[in-house]
């Protein structure tokens, strides 16, 4: 599955980008300090800098994703989309 991050546009020339895990009112990381996290440091990977990729999804993989955006340079220096996820 692919989940999206779309950064608009930034003035910042390398806005800071972490994916959470929200599941059951627990946060976990999933991609912070420019690595995978947790188990899905061999099942999950980053595409064009924005979007997460997650590999042989499982429902234990159905949660909340957040994905939240600094850049220190800009007006709006942090933004966040959560997005749910639904595995069947």
């Amino acid at each position: 599955v692919e989940l999206s991050c779309i950064i608009k546009s930034t003035v910042t020339a390398d806005p800071r980008i972490e994916w959470k895990k929200i599941r059951n009112g627990e946060t976990s990381y999933v991609f912070f300090d420019n690595k995978m996290q947790g188990d899905f440091a061999t099942r999950a990977e980053i595409l064009s800098r924005t979007s997460l990729v997650i590999k042989n999804t499982t429902r234990m993989d159905t949660a909340t994703y957040r994905c939240e955006v600094a850049a220190p340079s800009d007006t709006k220096t942090i933004d966040e989309i959560n997005i749910q996820l639904t595995v069947q």
